[in-house]
């Protein structure tokens, strides 16, 4: 008797830890973001190198202060593709991360797939937002616009423990 008393308490303390970690990873540590805050304004990066802000409607986003990859939003914006494929930077590898099942309006995988068949053009929304991590922004020809936080070549290597490729600015003091 005693035995399984020992053993049910071991697994009500692991579905009680597992349920804690499961709650921390996927809601704790979100903030939605409002649209008029400064974290909201979306930028895309022109071909000579500076952000400029693109008209973004219908914002909806998240963030975290515990990564500076956990940015995640969805918006629509009039301006056209093929516009901003003449003004603004392509992005080369966006990867577009998972987003909490909650903030559905944004699916990595299919904007993953639509970005990889050519139904979604990437743009670089903003070079080292924080050392190592880029803003990249997907626009839709239908004005569905996506933007999330990438790590960077420089960031992969830094973070890594390896000395900065070159072209990198200097990494972050700590790093």
């Amino acid at each position: 008797m005693n035995g399984k008393l020992i053993a049910g308490f071991i697994v009500v303390l692991a579905l009680v830890f597992g349920a804690g970690l499961y709650y921390t990873q996927v809601y704790a540590y979100y903030d939605r973001l409002d649209a008029s805050a400064p974290a909201a304004t979306i930028h895309a990066t022109s071909f000579a190198g500076l952000p400029e802000d693109i008209i973004a409607e219908n914002f909806e986003g998240i963030d975290a202060d515990t990564s500076p990859i956990k940015f995640r939003a969805c918006f629509t914006t009039p301006l056209s593709v093929a516009m901003m494929t003449e003004t603004f930077q392509p992005y080369d590898r966006p990867a577009p991360l998972i987003a909490p099942s909650w903030f559905s309006c944004f699916d990595a995988k299919r904007i993953g797939a639509d970005l990889e068949a050519g139904l979604a053009i990437a743009f670089m929304g903003e070079e080292n937002i924080t050392y190592g991590i880029d803003r990249v922004i997907a626009v839709y020809p239908d004005g569905r616009g996506y933007a999330w936080n990438q790590i960077n070549r420089c960031g992969a290597a830094v973070f890594d423990g390896d000395p900065a490729p070159a072209g990198c600015p200097p990494a972050p003091e700590g790093n």
